[in-house]
């Protein structure tokens, strides 16, 4: 069956790879970019099968019309890729509010703009599939991307109370949790800082293992995009699917850690309770 999707932020990273394979398998595209020149070779390629849209996430009023031109060109939207997003490297000392808020505004509020706009499309249609892209960053704080790990966070947390409201009216929700893939994330795409001398041992080792791992990370982004292809074919898809086996392995660590530690700690949590009468 042949599908309308529309990927923000296609223009580089996993948002270019899975344009490509939506693509190349048949489907019909809304490719959107602050820039959607930088898509004019999926266009000349792919013709009728694709639109490319400018589209800045933070923009509701912009997320809106990409919404209705997906409707509008190809009469339906059944998959939404929530995908634009970025996150540089600083200490929390050294990132200024402006810094912050800039960060959260795109990965968190765009996502709740583009997300907001396609509701009523796929509410009237009874059927889609919305896949937001958190990370890895988004289970296990990242240090040094503390405004993104915020964002993701709350990617997180809104995407799990959005797939328990949808649900019941045909609409499917993913949580998609990358670890490291070999795309421009981390070099053109990321600001990287080492922070202030204080911060050499944690912040600084991050930065300078970023610049060294850029184009070494395990991750292939096309078997990343044929993973997102195939779970958007499942009448059950998974809620969270985390790629690449760096991601796979660190959460499964942190979160029996994060058991460990709650059980640790279990009498103390329940001695809050009113005391019971006997």
């Amino acid at each position: 069956m042949v599908q309308v999707w529309l990927i923000t932020g296609s223009s580089r990273g996993l948002g270019r790879s899975l344009a490509g394979a939506v693509l190349e398998a048949g489907h019909k595209l809304v490719a959107t970019a602050r820039n959607p020149s930088q898509l004019s070779d999926l266009a000349e390629r792919y013709g009728d099968q694709i639109q490319t849209v400018a589209l800045d996430v933070t923009d509701p009023e912009a997320a809106n019309a990409a919404i209705t031109n997906a409707v509008d060109t190809f009469g339906r939207l059944d998959v939404l890729v929530n995908n634009a997003g970025y996150g540089n490297v600083n200490a929390i000392e050294d990132t200024s509010l402006d810094e912050f808020r800039a960060q959260i505004e795109t990965n968190l509020f765009g996502v709740i703009n583009v997300t907001k706009a396609a509701i009523p499309v796929m509410r009237e249609q009874k059927s889609g599939h919305i896949i937001q892209f958190s990370s890895v960053g988004g289970r296990i704080g990242a240090l040094g991307r503390a405004p993104y790990s915020a964002a993701k966070w709350g990617v997180e947390g809104f995407s799990e109370v959005l797939a328990k409201e949808v649900g019941p009216l045909g609409i499917k929700v993913t949580i998609i949790e990358p670890g490291g893939f070999r795309t421009d994330f981390a070099g053109a795409s990321t600001t990287i800082q080492n922070g202030r001398p204080e911060y050499d041992a944690t912040v600084g080792v991050v930065a300078r293992f970023q610049r060294d791992y850029n184009g070494k990370q395990p991750g292939d982004p096309v078997k990343a995009a044929a993973a997102i292809l195939h779970i958007t074919s499942l009448d059950q898809p998974p809620l969270r699917l985390l790629l690449g086996s760096d991601a796979a392995n660190a959460v499964e660590e942190n979160d029996l850690a994060r058991i460990e530690a709650d059980r640790k700690w279990r009498t103390l949590s329940v001695s809050t309770d009113f005391a019971t009468s006997a």
